[in-house]
């Protein structure tokens, strides 16, 4: 039976089509160009209609320039464009014949860090813009720990502005070294390094006569061409529950709607129900206009059981024999994102999927020095934009994985009590964990 509940929408029948939808996102110090970067894969790849670019043309007469200056597309703030910043994480969407696009413009100045989290944190590719001029800076060495933290599956370093230094190779060559190494030195295991000038477009869509030397794939290719992450799918089942569907013309239908985080589900599987952890099969998947035979992440369904169990919203459906344990004590690395220090004995809310419990910091155990990489001990605070290891102390137990084996079901956020403002990113860790 299929049921007709907004949010479940029609599945495709191949988890990843021949045009797929890759969630990059964009960041780098202020003024490395990402809005005009952006601006420019949308310009080439004829993402942009003729009444914006009209309305940029008129934008760019306005700031007393000529032609189009593309950073305005992102920066769509009032206080972006007057200050020629991005302070907000702006969203984009392009397609090309081979791949659809969702992009996350990211802040680059210091105070909106935080920003960056939130633009990474469900990407599937990060860019991360580097002035050819000044070379890897604080702001890079960051970006990147907070990338290698986040795990995003795969980077991008764009050595911009390649045209302010003649296109030369011996200027990029030592960048890229220290590039690398650096990205070595927080676990990064892959990364592409490519030179180009998001202002003239060189190497951005198109290769450039005048990047001749550098003979791999532009920027745009490169996005193209990546692999998906298919983690997700591969692993074992994990469904938090929404909310719990009844048919009022059919009193027997019961379903449990939600998005699939992690998995796949077919119909006959064993599941187990939790918290309750009653093991069960699964009756049928139901969306919007069908019911199918199987679903896969991160597609939204409802599901019938066969046994009735007690389910409601904050529980998970999770694959039989591989179900996580529960966890009221935390070993988590926490991004601080509020303006108030995190402080040991503070209490928050941990929101985790579809369930929301009350959290203590119970102790601070290390605070990350970007530059030397070095943990520094027992700190006395976070501060805003700070890495930390923290140990989180739960009033009900949550049902998480690692976030080394799920981004999705190992992530959580914290919440002020108080103000209701999200103050932190959390990424849930095993002791065995190396960090970063």
């Amino acid at each position: 039976m299929a049921v007709a509940e907004r949010g479940l929408g029609r599945l495709p029948h191949e988890p990843y089509p021949a045009s797929d939808l890759l969630r990059f996102s964009t960041a780098g110090s202020v003024d490395d160009g990402k809005s005009t970067l952006i601006g420019r894969l949308l310009h080439d790849s004829k993402g942009i209609f003729e009444d914006q670019l009209a309305a940029l043309e008129l934008a760019t007469r306005r700031r007393g320039g000529d032609g189009i200056d593309l950073a305005l597309l992102t920066d769509g703030l009032r206080a972006e464009r007057e200050q020629g910043i991005t302070i907000d994480v702006a969203y984009r969407y392009f397609a090309t014949p081979r791949r659809k696009f969702i992009v996350a413009d990211t802040p680059g100045h210091l105070q909106y860090t935080r920003n960056m989290v939130t633009g990474a944190s469900t990407a599937d590719l990060a860019i991360i813009l580097v002035d050819a001029r000044s070379g890897v800076v604080e702001q890079t060495r960051r970006h990147l720990v907070i990338a290698a933290l986040l795990r995003v599956p795969h980077l991008v370093v764009a050595v911009n502005k390649m045209d302010l230094v003649e296109f030369a190779e011996d200027q990029f060559d030592p960048i890229e070294r220290e590039i690398r190494t650096y990205a070595s030195g927080v676990g990064i295991g892959e990364i592409t390094v490519i030179p180009v000038s998001a202002l003239r477009g060189d190497n951005v869509v198109t290769g450039s006569p005048a990047l001749a030397w550098y003979r791999s794939p532009a920027l745009l290719e490169h996005l193209e061409t990546v692999e998906r992450p298919t983690r997700e799918i591969d692993g074992p089942l994990r469904m938090p529950i929404q909310w719990v569907i009844r048919d009022r013309t059919n009193a027997g239908y019961r379903a449990f709607a939600g998005r699939i985080e992690r998995g796949r589900v077919r119909t006959g599987d064993l599941v187990t129900a939790l918290p309750s952890n009653v093991t069960t099969r699964i009756e049928a998947i139901d969306t919007f206009d069908d019911a199918l035979e199987e679903a896969f992440a991160p597609l939204s369904v409802a599901i019938r059981l066969v046994d009735d169990v007690d389910l409601g919203r904050g529980g998970l459906i999770a694959a039989a024999g591989d179900a996580p344990e529960p966890r009221r004590e935390l070993l988590t690395t926490v991004c601080w994102l509020g303006a108030t220090p995190l402080t040991a004995g503070r209490r928050y809310r941990l929101s985790h999927g579809t369930q929301t419990v009350r959290a203590v910091a119970s102790s601070l155990d290390a605070c990350l020095d970007i530059n030397s990489l070095e943990l520094v001990p027992e700190p006395d605070q976070l501060a805003m934009n700070e890495i930390g290891r923290v140990r989180l102390t739960l009033a009900e137990p949550i049902f998480a994985d690692s976030y080394r084996e799920s981004r999705s079901t190992g992530s959580a956020i914290l919440v002020d009590e108080a103000t209701n403002e999200t103050v932190g990113a959390v990424l849930i860790q095993d002791d065995d964990t190396p960090w970063p």
